[in-house]
């Protein structure tokens, strides 16, 4: 309820950004098949990251 006043953590905003990518290039993958796999490169680069800080 009171979400307001919570700070997102590093690692949720790299959840939410690998989130919007995936949704991006599900979008793009309909009209412009390239643009949609460099959105899926970044998506998958933000999920290396992902799993190296949650390894540490």
């Amino acid at each position: 309820m009171f979400n307001i006043f919570k700070k997102t953590s590093p690692l949720q905003k790299l959840y939410q950004k690998h989130e919007q990518l995936l949704k991006d290039a599900h979008q793009l993958s309909k009209t412009n098949r390239s643009l949609s796999d460099q959105k899926h490169a970044e998506a998958e680069e933000i999920l290396n990251n992902i799993k190296a800080a949650e390894g540490k």
